[in-house]
């Protein structure tokens, strides 16, 4: 009997396993190969990768950094992606750029955006960061003025956008490894680090960071640390307290990396998901006073992660996680209700012999389905990757669109899904993955049989709005009122 009873356990595993995609309609690869789409895609080291309109031409554009190599805007035209910004001060491939986050420094309603440049593994840099302002040509705002002696000239990994004052005009918190971390905001013209002031200009061996709605009504940070303990600063009136030992996400002997926030459990809250390299990965649940890690003994397992997303690819109305590694196949996991981590099994995307270190999700084409580019470098050029759900139509679908009251995308916004069958939060991306940052939408698949209640959207600022008619299929632009 007991034999009998592992037997269908087995099988049912295996089902689960190896024929994961059945419930969305998808092919027996989850993931389409459309690298093929990308012009002139020949190997070249790269590293993170952002999501962002930086024409303004309404249509969004994978920014991908060089190491060495050019900076691109990829944007799609005539069904293909190819490079939309030429301006040598954007390309910079006499830098070495890795970490990179677009987001609205000024309030102007346009995105600026940062460029983490390192040219040494810790301690001092050479080359200095860039963020460059695109009105109306790109410019940097480090050489305007005195803001020089502002200069980052520490080794660093990744940045994200925090607005911590809610006000729409955000501030960038950069990661630095051997040095302290800096948290830049712009008046008028003047770039000032005032990481000091806030007191969060503290040395470690920072890796990874994500901002949002993680504790409280404010954005939140979480800092993802090699060789120390993880930060979690709580937002209070614009200050920041690290409470993440108090919470259990400290994480001291694991070395941090891909880092997200995503609703594990459809229950309208934000946890965290952490890959750490060979190291255990996590999936912080919220409960009322810390988190829960709800990773599986596969889920967990050590790899050479990179970059780590939680997006819905198939549109079946159940994310999924996936783990970007370098030199390892990649893996990912659905999220099934209960926060049950369910293997996907990849075929296309597996890039065995792939060398990751970046990747970033939109749907950069306005099909309604998730594309996925991935970059590849370090130790050796390899061109870059596109990836797409192999699903015949992209089924029943929400996109919602948050924009400040000055009009630029409110990265850190919170939106709230509720349905007959989940209630289900997603962060609008202020910098995430590993040196990465998503596309600015909250993308929704919706399942069988589930009808939509309601979608309210929770601003930076902590007050809410509820969107009062929704239809599907579209994209739902909804500006904070002022």
């Amino acid at each position: 009997m007991l034999f009998r009873s592992n037997l269908l356990v087995f099988f049912g595993l295996f089902i689960l396993t190896a024929f994961p995609l059945a419930v969305s309609g998808a092919r027996a690869d989850f993931f389409k190969n459309n690298s093929h789409l990308i012009d002139d895609n020949g190997p070249r080291l790269s590293y993170g990768v952002a999501v962002a309109d930086l024409n303004g031409n309404n249509t969004p554009e994978f920014v991908v950094t060089g190491f060495g190599y050019p900076n691109l805007a990829l944007e799609i035209s005539d069904g293909r992606l190819s490079n939309r910004l030429s301006n040598s001060l954007f390309s910079d491939a006499q830098r070495k750029t890795i970490g990179v986050a677009a987001c609205d420094v000024d309030g102007d309603g346009m995105e600026e955006v940062y460029f983490l440049n390192t040219d040494a593994y810790s301690g001092e840099k050479v080359l200095a960061d860039r963020l460059l302002d695109f009105d109306p040509e790109p410019y940097d705002l480090f050489e305007q003025g005195d803001n020089w002696v502002s200069l980052n000239l520490t080794a660093g990994r990744s940045v994200a956008c925090v607005d911590r004052k809610g006000d729409g005009q955000y501030g960038i918190y950069v990661s630095n490894y051997g040095g302290p971390s800096r948290f830049y905001e712009v008046d008028g013209t003047e770039v000032e680090d005032i990481s000091i002031r806030l007191g969060i200009d503290r040395t470690t061996g920072g890796r990874a960071v994500v901002s949002g709605h993680i504790l409280g009504p404010r954005n939140d940070i979480l800092a993802a640390n090699e060789q120390g303990a993880n930060f979690l600063y709580q937002n209070i009136d614009g200050r920041f307290l690290d409470r993440a030992v108090e919470y259990g996400v400290d994480d001291t002997m694991q070395n941090g990396r891909g880092t997200a926030l995503a609703d594990i459990l459809y229950d309208g809250r934000l946890g965290i998901i952490i890959g750490n390299w060979n190291g255990y990965h996590r999936v912080y649940v919220p409960l009322r006073d810390s988190f829960l890690d709800y990773a599986t003994d596969e889920f967990r397992e050590p790899s050479k992660v990179r970059t780590v997303i939680s997006a819905d690819f198939d549109n079946d109305g159940y994310d999924e996680i996936f783990f970007n590694n370098i030199g390892q196949p990649n893996r990912m996991f659905r999220v099934r209700e209960g926060g049950l981590l369910e293997p996907v099994l990849l075929s296309a995307a597996l890039e065995a012999n792939g060398l990751g270190t970046g990747a970033a999700v939109a749907d950069i084409d306005n099909d309604g389905v998730l594309d996925l580019l991935v970059a590849h470098g370090e130790r050796a050029p390899q061109p870059l990757s596109l990836f797409r759900a192999d699903i015949d139509s992209p089924g029943r679908y929400l996109r919602i669109a948050p924009l400040t009251d000055h009009g630029a995308p409110a990265r850190g916004a919170t939106v709230i899904l509720e349905t007959n069958m989940r209630v289900h939060a997603k962060t609008i991306d202020a910098g995430s993955g590993y040196l990465c940052q998503m596309e600015p939408v909250a993308h929704y698949g919706l399942r069988t049989g589930e009808v939509i209640k309601s979608v309210s959207v929770r601003w930076t600022d902590g007050s809410e709005n509820e969107i009062t008619v929704i239809t599907e299929n579209t994209v739902h632009t909804i500006r904070k009122e002022g």
